[in-house]
């Protein structure tokens, strides 16, 4: 294919910019995309127009990057990014270059970036396809293989290895071996831990995003970058967990990233969660000699990780932390991983129900679920089975859960038919015993929600306040 066809506000754009002597054509990520079978609508556009020639061919011109060459232009009701050719220097702080050159060409703007598959232009005039370094091939080939020298790119900008590992998830291409193997090389690897948490967790959060994740996040750990930038999820490799149980298949590592997989794609705490859920384990690790079956006179090493999942709520904080997470989404995920464990079955009653429900909290109960299953995927790498004990122990809880949640039934303290001012009201002083009392209260009405009326909730009251002040 020697030419695509350009979009209508594209061709407008170029008109324009022929107008007033220019050329342009649309770079990067759009033009690999319509290799992919794909319609991208954020467009980049590469041109010999100088950002102040831009600003005059065009009504609405924001700059956004003008110190690297870079206008935003709005027009047919598109935001369309424009970036005059380029020709950078040295990259000494592994982000921005030193200085920028304009360059002559389109080959020479090409010439600097990172992947030969975002190599390519395509002209706004005819749609004509400049493809100096075989980027179309690598696209048909679904390789990801770098401009030029790979070591050279790499030490240009330190986040592009990871962008590297991140296409290859996002487009499920592999790398090519040179580029893979420059990433390891030392003086990279050093150019790969300068740059920041902020663009690290950026393309992390994309990584966990697509399909398969744990394919780039063992790329990671193959590389170093994982022990570089999440060291207490990369010493998980080789905690064992299988047994004679057959409860676990893999190390907590591998169990982490397929957990991770099975985690549902457009949640991303609960991808998160899956991911740190086990952290905790190679702390929290024992084992004993255990007869299996009992009387057998078999001997078993049995691995037990009690607690773990405290431990790795616990862990889980400082890591998203560092990352620069919001704090909503590092409260979320911890309280998730927290509450993790759980083993429900028939025998559990509706005060039991409601207790969950509470500790869990109402918000959380799809994540606990969705989390509760991604845990089992990662266990044997398979979804949980249409039918099966564990399908309908998860069909069970979540109908109990939904009926108790329809009933008007108390699952916080805001719910009691009482106040601490009530309490107050009937001569119980302020503070550490008034909140207990409370508290009781609400263990009261979860296990009969019938208590939850005013007069009989006072009644108690009363009498457990003469109880703790005799």
């Amino acid at each position: 294919m020697k030419s695509i066809k350009i979009p209508r506000e594209l061709k407008k754009m170029n008109e324009i910019f022929e107008s007033g002597g220019f050329e342009a054509f649309l770079v990067g990520g759009a033009v690999r995309d319509f290799f992919l079978g794909k319609n991208g609508s954020d467009w980049d556009v590469a041109t010999n127009a100088r950002p102040e020639d831009v600003q005059k061919l065009f009504k609405k011109v924001i700059p956004t990057g003008i110190a690297h060459g870079t206008v935003t232009v709005h027009l047919l009701g598109k935001e369309i990014e424009v970036t005059t050719y380029r020709a950078d220097g040295k990259y000494s702080d592994g982000r921005h270059p030193d200085s920028v050159s304009f360059a002559a060409t389109i080959e020479d703007d090409l010439s600097r970036r990172d992947f030969t598959m975002n190599a390519l232009a395509a002209s706004l005039k005819d749609g004509k396809i400049i493809d100096p370094f075989g980027g179309k091939n690598d696209i048909k080939c679904r390789t990801i293989r770098s401009v030029g020298v790979a070591r050279d790119r790499f030490l240009e900008d330190g986040l592009r290895p990871i962008r590297a590992i991140r296409f290859s998830a996002q487009l499920q291409f592999r790398i090519e071996r040179e580029t893979l193997d420059a990433i390891t090389l030392p003086e990279v690897r050093e150019k790969i831990r300068s740059i920041s948490m902020e663009r690290f967790r950026d393309e992390l959060s994309k990584i966990l995003s697509y399909e398969e994740p744990s394919n780039s996040l063992k790329l990671m750990e193959r590389t170093g970058i994982l022990s570089d930038f999440l060291p207490e999820l990369a010493i998980c490799r080789g905690v064992a967990q299988a047994d004679v149980r057959g409860f676990h298949e893999f190390d907590v590592l591998d169990h982490s990233f397929y957990a991770c997989d099975g985690a549902p794609r457009e949640n991303a705490i609960v991808r998160l969660a899956a991911l740190f859920h086990d952290i905790g384990k190679k702390d929290a690790q024992t084992s004993e000699i255990v007869e299996i079956p009992r009387g057998s006179g078999q001997m078993h090493n049995i691995i037990h990780f009690h607690k773990h999942e405290e431990y790795s709520a616990e862990k889980v904080v400082p890591i998203l932390t560092r990352l620069k997470y919001p704090n909503a989404v590092i409260e979320r995920t911890a309280h998730l991983i927290k509450n993790h464990m759980f083993f429900f079955n028939d025998s559990w009653s509706d005060a039991a129900i409601r207790r969950f429900i509470v500790r869990i909290r109402p918000d959380c109960v799809d994540d606990i679920l969705a989390l509760w299953k991604a845990d089992i995927y990662g266990m044997h790498r398979r979804p949980v089975a249409p039918g099966s004990q564990t399908a309908e122990n998860m069909n069970r809880l979540r109908e109990r859960i939904e009926k108790l949640e329809k009933e008007a039934t108390a699952l916080s303290l805001k719910d009691l038919a009482v106040n601490g001012t009530d309490l107050i009201s009937i001569g119980i002083n302020p503070g550490k015993m008034l909140g207990r009392i409370l508290e009781e209260l609400f263990q009261c009405v979860l296990d009969d929600p019938e208590m939850n009326e005013r007069d009989r909730l006072l009644l108690v009251a009363q009498k457990l306040n003469e109880r703790y002040t005799m």
